[in-house]
């Protein structure tokens, strides 16, 4: 897998950022020793405005990143963390390059990935103040593909998200498509159901016609048998 290009230029400045750690330790072993150290001075000032210049560079590569979503908000962070490193680093480095601060004591018995300024076997090394425990013991090398793994790490952990995440698209279209099916199954039913309804009032109605005519019926063959008994009772000789 290709590195992201923000990542390369990040790692380049942390190598200018170490070289120039490295210059200034160098620089101050000649003042101590009587040399003349106007040239390394020099180039320490150039180096230094690169290493703003860099850092600049990538803080809008990150915001151009952050704003178009290509990143996640959780890498947009850390690289922003990174960059807030630099910054803290950068100002080291320069208070230690104008003699505002001293060297301080170093944090392990060599320098990350290179030997240079290194004097009687042990180098102090500004860009190493503060250093964290993952990193403490790494060459910058191994600091390197250690980022690089949990960057690989992170990739893998986005992959697994978004197959979950597809597999969820694909489950909730089958259930709104099996939604779909149930409505249309239900409106049929509703139908039908008005359908007998009506077919059900229909039928009663005419069952009560039926009896009320039925009823009518019966009260008039009453009525006839009544009058014939009575003529003939009427007539009939006493």
């Amino acid at each position: 897998m290709s590195q992201d290009p923000w990542l390369q230029n990040y790692d380049a400045t942390c190598r200018l950022a170490q070289e120039i750690a490295e210059n200034i330790h160098e620089r101050n072993r000649q003042q101590r020793t009587g040399g003349n150290p106007a040239k390394i001075n020099m180039t320490l000032r150039a180096s230094l405005q690169k290493l703003k210049q860099n850092i600049a560079q990538l803080k809008e590569g990150l915001l151009r990143a952050s704003s178009s979503r290509r990143i996640m908000q959780s890498e947009a962070d850390r690289r922003q963390n990174l960059i807030d490193d630099l910054l803290t680093r950068e100002k080291q480095l320069n208070a230690t390059f104008k003699g505002d601060i001293t060297e301080p004591e170093p944090s392990r018995s060599t320098l990350m990935g290179a030997g240079a300024g290194m004097s009687g076997g042990v180098a102090a090394n500004p860009w190493l103040v503060n250093e964290s425990e993952e990193t403490r013991g790494l060459t910058f090398g191994e600091i390197k593909q250690q980022q690089q793994r949990i960057i690989e790490a992170q990739d893998a952990g986005l992959d697994a998200l978004s197959a979950v995440i597809s597999r969820q698209k694909i489950m909730g279209q089958e259930i709104g498509n099996e939604l779909d099916e149930q409505n249309e199954i239900i409106d049929d039913l509703a139908h039908l159901v008005d359908k007998t309804d009506d077919r059900i009032r229909n039928e009663t109605r005419r069952v009560k016609l039926v009896e009320t005519k039925s009823a009518s019926c019966g009260m008039l063959v009453v009525i006839v048998l009544l009058l014939i008994a009575i003529i003939v009772v009427a007539v009939w000789p006493v």
